[in-house]
């Protein structure tokens, strides 16, 4: 089984999308595996966003990243599911986002845009093993 790291970021959690989130995912057939409402501290941030840190907009993100609580989830499903998850939720940029995505349909700015998914296999072991060490993350 493919896994991923998703989160719904505090903007989602404020507006009351993670269930939505949620579904999109399941009715998809893809499997939450694990999933925990928490608040984001600076240093668990800073190691997610890590090579990000030197980049003008790392203070603000984090910023946002921990503002109010983010819901933490660990997705599952066959072959290719970082590449499903990244489609369902659409372009970075909400104003570019196809309609019918998550971030097409609920998205507001680029600066807010409701869900991180991982890139790759690779950085979703890595991700997972930062938000949830507990879990076994290899393959």
């Amino acid at each position: 089984m493919e896994k991923t790291l998703v989160i719904c970021k505090p903007d989602a959690v404020e507006r009351g999308l993670v269930g939505e989130i949620i579904g999109r995912f399941e009715r998809k057939g893809l499997v939450i595996l694990a999933g925990e409402l928490r608040l984001l501290d600076t240093e668990v941030l800073g190691r997610h966003y890590s090579e990000h840190t030197e980049k003008p907009f790392f203070g603000d993100l984090v910023a946002f990243m921990s503002r109010s609580a983010a819901m933490l989830l660990v997705v599952g499903g066959p072959e290719g599911t970082v590449g499903v998850v990244r489609t369902l939720m659409g372009s970075t940029d909400p104003r570019q986002a196809a309609p019918g995505t998550i971030r097409g349909d609920f998205g507001l700015a680029v600066t807010e845009n409701l869900v991180h998914g991982s890139d790759a296999v690779e950085s979703a072991l890595r991700e997972i093993g930062i938000f949830f060490p507990e879990l076994e993350t290899r393959g």
